[in-house]
């Protein structure tokens, strides 16, 4: 019998243990950190029992073995007739920190030394696997409720596919691109509200902000072409079979122009496309 097999891996401390539960939710059968070596056995055991179609695998830096091997092992399992998906969470250096820090977690690279230098090796250890992702999920201000309903969407999509999802992102260059972006426009040279004093700690989603960037003659151009442009883009990106496609919009920091701006977008884009909308970085607050 044929399983559905969905192995979940990425950073340490970007949600795994989320992406598992929500998993266990809709049906999966989860196991986390299983012995590489038991892993054709136990798919084969399973699959032999005919009960259950769904596994999901959790997969960290601490499964050494399944880390070295993995592009044979999963081939081998794709060959054998299963439904693989490989999914990989990750999320910014300085998130992560925050993440063991509020938890007193051990990093399993770092289990009394240096965190930065452990997050470090442990992205260059999951290269691999990140390069063959089938979907990429940057947590970095996610709650573990957009991350579950990301993947309870992806999952109930299954095999058909039947529309690609465009992700409007808003994000602050002063924090780094977002990792997961196929498109990036920056707004920069938009009208500021960061130096507007009464506006200085509003976000983009507090009405006068929205009015201050949107109703810019420049702001207004901007949705124009991008709109126009992304019309034609989205259907081409879906033929290639695209299940994700996301769209970042940045601005200085991430409170202001780019989140009215992604708004504005996803709210002219949703009459032509499946559309969902995040900013990172909104719960850094303007100083």
């Amino acid at each position: 019998m044929a399983l559905h097999l969905v192995v979940v891996t990425g950073m340490s401390g970007a949600g795994r243990s989320t992406a598992l539960r929500a998993l266990e939710d809709l049906g999966f059968f989860c196991v986390d950190n299983i012995p590489p070596a038991l892993i054709p056995q136990l798919i084969e055991l399973l699959a032999k029992g005919g009960e259950l179609s769904q596994v999901g695998l959790g997969v960290d830096v601490r499964t050494g073995g399944f880390l070295e091997g993995a592009a044979s092992v999963m081939d081998a399992l794709i060959a054998g007739g299963h439904e693989l998906e490989l999914l990989f969470l990750e999320s910014q250096d300085d998130e992560l920190v925050r993440r063991f820090s509020e938890t007193r977690r051990a990093h399993p690279l770092a289990p009394g030394g240096n965190l930065i230098e452990a997050i470090q090796k442990e992205r260059e250890r999951l290269a691999p696997l990140r390069a063959r992702a089938g979907l990429i999920i940057d947590t970095t201000g996610m709650s573990v409720h957009d991350l579950r309903r990301t993947l309870v969407d992806y999952i109930a999509r299954g095999g058909k596919r039947s529309r690609m999802v465009t992700r409007v992102v808003s994000f602050g260059f002063k924090y780094g691109l977002p990792v997961d972006a196929d498109l990036v426009f920056d707004l920069r040279y938009l009208p500021n509200p960061h130096f507007v004093p009464e506006l200085r700690a509003c976000t983009g989603l507090d009405e006068a902000v929205a009015r201050f960037v949107l109703e810019a003659p420049e702001t207004e151009e901007l949705l124009e072409d991008l709109t126009s442009m992304l019309s034609k883009l989205l259907p081409r990106y879906e033929r290639e079979g695209k299940a994700y496609l996301t769209v970042a919009i940045g601005c200085t920091g991430g409170q202001h122009r780019s989140v009215a701006v992604a708004e504005a977008l996803a709210l002219r884009l949703r009459g032509q496309a499946d559309v969902v909308v995040a900013h990172r970085d909104l719960h850094r607050r303007t100083k």
